[in-house]
């Protein structure tokens, strides 16, 4: 028996490894979806996770820390928020 193959179709998927909750704590959107200014989701809208072990959209952080009451704090726990690297 020859079996000859004619197409191969594949499926791939890809999650952000993150130990805490799925979605961003400031848009409430799923870290494997995008922010709401992007498009397209991945590496034009990465993912900051803080010492505190929060986590959010880049585009999130960065709107939040240009509100005058933000201060460089972690809009979840309120701690400075210094970025895991």
């Amino acid at each position: 028996m020859r079996i000859i193959l004619r197409e191969w179709n594949s499926v791939a998927i890809w999650r952000w490894n993150l130990p805490e909750d799925d979605v961003c704590g400031i848009c409430r959107v799923q870290y494997d979806s995008t922010c709401p200014r992007c498009k397209i989701p991945g590496d034009g809208c990465p993912i900051r996770q803080g010492q505190c072990k929060h986590a959010f959209h880049w585009h999130c952080l960065e709107a939040w820390f240009k509100e005058e009451s933000a201060k460089e704090l972690c809009p979840m726990c309120r701690q400075k928020f210094v970025a895991n690297i």
